[in-house]
């Protein structure tokens, strides 16, 4: 797993829909400018779209949280997940997020580089994100916040250490 002070994986491309282009994506580049060049961001890993922990806790609560994080130095916040980018946008609107960014990592390119890919074949999911948290500052990974246990075809499904509150307590300085 990427650990402090590493640089995130650059010449990562996430293709992102673009309603106003003519082939209907953009495709976003981690190196240079695009994300996170100059910029303090969160970065947030979960295991899928639709899923339960991630629909019903991971995702909202940052979204809830945005503005407080923003209070906090933290100019966008994303959610990467080994899901095409038209599954992460079907549910970035089911669920009527507005502040967090989605990072479609469909071909799990990112995740594998930053150390992340987990095999859950065991639920026929094939390969997923490990759930994590990151802040990273001008691509450079200030804190990390991976779940503890990362393993292939794991049974439990730990959300404690990459949860919004775990990484706003350490943005105070309490943890």
């Amino acid at each position: 797993m990427i650990q402090k002070g590493d640089s995130l994986p650059s010449n990562c491309i996430f293709p992102m829909r673009d309603e106003g282009l003519s082939q209907g994506f953009k495709y976003i580049n981690t190196n240079g400018t695009d994300l996170f060049k100059d910029r303090r961001v969160i970065i947030f890993g979960l295991p899928g779209a639709f899923t339960p922990t991630c629909s019903k806790s991971q995702l909202p609560a940052y979204e809830r949280r945005f503005k407080e994080f923003q209070s906090h130095g933290i100019e966008d916040v994303y959610c990467c997940s080994v899901n095409d980018v038209f599954v992460m946008e079907a549910w970035r609107k089911f669920k009527g997020i507005k502040k967090v960014k989605m990072l479609p990592d469909g071909s799990g390119v990112f995740t594998q580089q930053i150390g992340a890919l987990v095999s859950k074949d065991n639920h026929g999911m094939g390969q997923r994100s490990w759930r994590y948290a990151l802040i990273v500052d001008d691509g450079k990974v200030e804190a990390v916040f991976a779940e503890e246990g990362m393993s292939n075809n794991i049974e439990s499904d730990p959300y404690e250490i990459s949860n919004p509150s775990y990484v706003m307590a350490h943005l105070r300085g309490i943890a």
